[in-house]
C-alpha cells in the first residue's frame, strides 16, 4: 500500500494521490458496503431457514456463491491499494450435499462473512465519521467563496453569512456564542484555520484507508491457520456443520 504512505510531510502528502485514493476507497464502502451486507446476510438467514427442508438445500449452495462474490465485489475495490486473491476449497463429489460440504466448510466462506456482515457496522461508522469530518475541514478552505450566500431572518433582519455557533439574535447581539463570519477578512482568516486543520486530517483519513485495507487484506485474502475471525456468523456456522453432520 506505497500509496497510502504516511511518511510524508502535510504538503507532499496532499500533493499526493495518498489522501485522494484513501477518501475514494472509504467512500466506495459508503456507497457499495451497505448492499454487499445486505445481499450477503439475507442469502445467508434465508438459506439456512429453508434448509429445514431438502428443497432448500440449493438455496443454501446459492448463498455460499452469493457471499463469494460479494466478496470479490470488495477484493475488486482493494485492488488499487493490495492486490489480494481468494482462495476456495473445490468441490469434490457430485450432488449438492457435496457442494454444500465444500461450500460451508471452507474457512474462507466463514471469513467472507466475517468480513460482509460482522464487520459491516464499525467499518461503516468508522469510514463515515472521518470522511464527514474531511468534508467539512475541505469545504471550509473554500469560505471565502460563498460565505456571503446563507442567510437568515432575526426579527425582521436579514442576515447573510456563515454561522459557526449559535446566534439567536443576530450576529451582534445578546445570548450568542461562536463566530459569525459576514465579512471577506473574517472568512479568509477561518478558510486558513480549515485548511490548517485539513493538511493535519488527511494523516487520520489514509490511516483509516489503511486500517479498512487491512481487515479486508486479513479476511478475504489466502486462508491463514489459527482461530478464525467469525464475528456475527457463529449461529449460522453451527447450523451449518450440525445440518451437514445429520445428513452426512
Amino acid at each position: 500500500m506505497s500509496e497510502l504512505s504516511l511518511r510524508r510531510d502535510p504538503i507532499r502528502l496532499v500533493l499526493s494521490r495518498g489522501p485522494w485514493a484513501a477518501a475514494w476507497y472509504l467512500l466506495g464502502y459508503l456507497a457499495v458496503g451497505w448492499a454487499l451486507f445486505a445481499i450477503a446476510l439475507s442469502t445467508a438467514v434465508v438459506g439456512a431457514g429453508l434448509s429445514i427442508t431438502f428443497a432448500g438445500l440449493p438455496v443454501l449452495v446459492a448463498a455460499a456463491a452469493a457471499i463469494r462474490w460479494c466478496a470479490d465485489v470488495e477484493r475488486t475495490r482493494l485492488r488499487p491499494l493490495a492486490r489480494i486473491q481468494g482462495t476456495y476449497r473445490q468441490v469434490t463429489g457430485h450432488g449438492i450435499m457435496a457442494q454444500l460440504r465444500a461450500r460451508w466448510r471452507d474457512p474462507a466462506t466463514w471469513r467472507n462473512v466475517a468480513y460482509l456482515v460482522g464487520m459491516f457496522v464499525p467499518l461503516l461508522a468508522l469510514d463515515a465519521i472521518v470522511l464527514a469530518v474531511w468534508w467539512v475541514f475541505l469545504a471550509g478552505i473554500t469560505l471565502p467563496i460563498w460565505y456571503w450566500a446563507p442567510w437568515q431572518t432575526i426579527h425582521g433582519v436579514r442576515y447573510h453569512g456563515y454561522d459557526l455557533g449559535y446566534h439567536p439574535n443576530g450576529p451582534h447581539g445578546p445570548g450568542g456564542w461562536g463566530l459569525y463570519v459576514n465579512t471577506l477578512p473574517e472568512a479568509f482568516a477561518v478558510a486558513a484555520v480549515f485548511l490548517v486543520l485539513f493538511l493535519i486530517f488527511n494523516y487520520a483519513v489514509v490511516a483509516t484507508a489503511r486500517a479498512h485495507a487491512a481487515v479486508a487484506r486479513g479476511l478475504l485474502g489466502r486462508s491463514r491457520r489459527g482461530r478464525l475471525l467469525l464475528t456475527g456468523a457463529s449461529g449460522l456456522h453451527d447450523h451449518v456443520q450440525h445440518l451437514m453432520t445429520d445428513n452426512g
